[in-house]
């Protein structure tokens, strides 16, 4: 017995049956009865794409019929079936042939000369005007010839011409479709609707009328509305739309929910913290409409030129005919000048550029990158060079206790002592040592006389006795002294560029905390990975030089500058971008916002602050550095795409005008040679929609050097590659 609304057809609420239609609309995938169903409904409730693909695949079966009808009397026509004895019908047949072509011209002529008279009121020639030209010149011809008793009737050249170009116009539709389909739940996130809980009771409203700090409720299947705090419930979420994460995250209270995922089994009560295009959801929704509103150059020079394209085969049609009529009979001249209007339609052309932006914007978002403009895949894929910054880029951005030397006391002394005191401090290099004491259990001391010197230290009383933690040279100004075994550690450190804070009391410096940076795991990989694609590797920090080459070493940067302003550093990337080309600026924090947004592709990672999201070109999801070799992958695959596409549409385009001039191709034959250049340059784009994750060969023997050394860059002393 049927008793769930899954089992019946989402358009006409009849039973499924035992094999539904299932079609993803709007990305939600729905269950059809049949295909007829599946049509109407997304004429009814598709994107604008979606009712496109499906209004010409109807108006292609009902112009199709009625051409099939059209050829098949045509063939028995040109075959000589109807001899002469069968004269008296063949007006009759003529006059059949019209009443078939003509809804014919209107169903499927009608939008290219809507299109193409559009267009000329605003000044432009497009594509349409090839068609429209084409088949109305057959199909006035013909009816002439109806009129005058001729015998040179072409309706069938006239439809199958119409036939082939809707083709060619459903599959260009289709992969359009199929391009922004896996983009629809990323256009959603302002007219979505939530759960709010208000006095207890439940009511439903739209996010745009949602205020922060309001309870929504959550139910399993949802999507999620609103970035904000779980307050009661446990369940799972699906962030992949934003994070590119395919796995599961666990949810309890206290954990934070993101906009745009997937609640899965349990309920959840979550705390509003930001809404609409506050959310990364919404920046999403924006980055998208803006990529996708932004044509790249690459495109608008294929728009020009398929522009001006149109005049002049419109010149190159006149000259065939005015050439071919004082050699052959004068609808032999039209014929010629017929292929020559159809072959030469440039829809593909048009196609090459948006189709494949499309499908790479699809893969980028996939991942949790924004991309804010079309210009940034192209501008991507010819960078040579990328440069980035040091702290919460390369590093943790969080200083971290990594060795404890001592003298005449023990490791947990200095540590409880120091802790003791940074406590107290605001530097940022207190919460490392603070952090360290909490994780091994130090009991916490009670300093008396607490007092901070800018610069240098923080000293108080501990147990009666003088304790201080800071600088060495204001160490000794303290009266402490340092041992001669200190004195050998504290060079070797500060030499290689870490962070040395010495512990004194009762006048003797007892031991030294060794803080550092962590790099992040995985950036040795991801730069040798980036070498590997033959860029050229920076760091531009504003450290000490001997902590910026301690860092480009074990990186594996090739080349660093130390101790640099934003200023400094934008005015770099303008002085090596006029001598090498485009560079990438990778950075996070707060001052890499100028630098991003003077680059030509800044890109921030995931944890950026909000000024250094709002410069950048791209934002990584947040750990996404090692995206960054699979990032520029995928734009030089998009970009190698859309010229091979625009090589086959050019190149395809001069070899049939050529042949269609020389009388070599008949109008039906040009109309389906054009309809398959479409379908190669469709199949061609869609192969993007599989773009794979990097594999590469990190052998160190490979690696290869984009270019000489820049300069006033350092290079990177010897190392061994990661």
């Amino acid at each position: 017995m049927i008793n769930s609304v899954e089992n019946f057809c989402i358009h006409c609420l009849l039973p499924l049956g035992s094999r539904p239609t299932r079609r993803t609309v709007n990305g939600e995938e729905h269950a059809f009865c049949c295909y007829g169903c599946c049509l109407a409904f997304q004429v009814r409730h598709g994107s604008r794409e979606e009712p496109e693909a499906a209004w010409l695949l109807v108006r292609l079966g009902v112009g199709g019929f009625l051409s099939m009808n059209i050829m098949l009397f045509s063939l028995l026509l040109y075959s000589g079936t109807f001899e002469i004895a069968d004269t008296e019908i063949l007006p009759i047949i003529y006059w059949l042939l019209g009443i078939f072509a003509t809804p014919v011209l209107v169903i499927l002529g009608g939008p290219f000369i809507q299109e193409s008279w559009e267009g000329a009121l605003q000044g432009r020639l497009t594509s349409a005007v090839l068609i429209s030209l084409g088949s109305g010149a057959a199909y006035g011809y013909s009816v002439l010839m109806l009129f005058t008793g001729g015998s040179h009737i072409y309706f069938d050249t006239a439809t199958m011409v119409l036939v082939l170009f809707t083709l060619g116009r459903y599959l260009e539709a289709a992969g359009r479709a199929k391009a922004v389909r896996n983009l629809a739940p990323l256009l959603e996130a302002e007219g979505q609707w939530a759960t709010v809980i208000e006095d207890g009771r439940e009511k439903r409203s739209s996010v745009r009328e949602i205020e922060i700090g309001v309870s929504v409720r959550v139910r399993p299947g949802e999507r999620i509305p609103v970035d904000g705090i779980v307050m009661e419930g446990c369940s799972s979420t699906d962030e992949s739309i934003l994070t590119g994460e395919s796995r599961p995250v666990r949810k309890l209270e206290g954990s934070t929910v993101l906009a745009g995922s997937i609640n899965q089994e349990g309920s959840l009560l979550i705390k509003c913290g930001a809404v609409g295009t506050a959310t990364r959801w919404g920046l999403l929704c924006d980055s998208v409409r803006e990529a996708l509103s932004q044509p790249s150059s690459i495109q608008r020079m294929a728009d020009r030129v398929a522009s001006g394209f149109v005049p002049v085969v419109l010149g190159v049609t006149a000259l065939t005919v005015l050439y071919w009529q004082t050699q052959v009979p004068l609808n032999q001249a039209i014929i010629n000048g017929l292929a020559v209007l159809v072959v030469a339609c440039p829809c593909a052309l048009g196609l090459a550029a948006p189709l494949a932006t499309a499908l790479g914007l699809g893969q980028f978002l996939q991942r949790g990158c924004l991309v804010r403009g079309g210009e940034v895949q192209e501008t991507l894929a010819l960078t040579r060079g990328i440069a980035f910054d040091k702290t919460g880029t390369l590093t943790e951005g969080a200083t971290s206790l990594v060795n404890i030397e001592s003298e005449e006391a023990s490791q947990e002394e200095v540590l409880q002592r120091a802790a003791s005191l940074e406590k107290y401090s605001e530097h940022a290099l207190a919460n490392g040592i603070v952090a360290a004491a909490k994780e091994q259990n130090l009991k916490e001391a009670h300093p008396e006389r607490v007092q901070a010197v800018a610069g240098n230290g923080i000293l108080g009383y501990i147990e009666g006795e003088l304790t201080a933690v800071g600088r060495a040279e204001w160490m000794k100004e303290q009266d402490m002294v340092l041992p001669s075994s200190l004195a050998k550690s504290l060079r070797n450190f500060e030499s290689s560029g870490q962070t040395v804070v010495c512990v004194g009391w009762s006048g003797k410096i007892h031991g030294l905390l060794l803080l550092d940076d962590l790099m992040l795991s995985g950036v040795p990989a991801t730069v040798q990975t980036l070498r590997h694609l033959g860029m050229r590797t920076m760091l531009l920090t504003g450290d000490l030089p001997a902590v910026a080459r301690r860092m480009a070493k074990s990186a594996g940067v090739e080349e660093w500058k130390a101790s640099m302003s934003p200023e400094e550093k934008c005015s770099f990337l303008a002085e090596w971008e006029e001598q090498y080309g485009p560079a990438v600026m990778v950075g996070d924090g707060l001052n890499d916002g100028p630098v991003l947004a003077k680059a030509k592709v800044g890109i921030a990672v995931g944890a950026a602050t909000d000024l250094a999201r709002e410069t950048a070109d791209l934002v990584l999801p947040e750990g996404g550095l090692s995206l960054l070799p699979w990032v520029i992958t995928l734009a030089r695959a998009v970009r190698r795409t859309i010229l091979t596409n625009l090589m086959w549409a050019f190149g395809y385009n001069l070899f049939a005008i050529t042949l269609a001039v020389f009388g070599l191709l008949q109008p039906i034959l040009a109309a389906g040679l054009m309809a398959g250049s479409s379908l190669i340059v469709v199949f061609n784009s869609l192969r993007l929609e599989k773009f794979p994750d990097l594999q590469i060969d990190l052998a160190p023997a490979k690696v290869k050097n984009a270019s000489p050394l820049s300069p006033n860059l350092q290079k990177t002393p010897k190392f061994e590659d990661q």
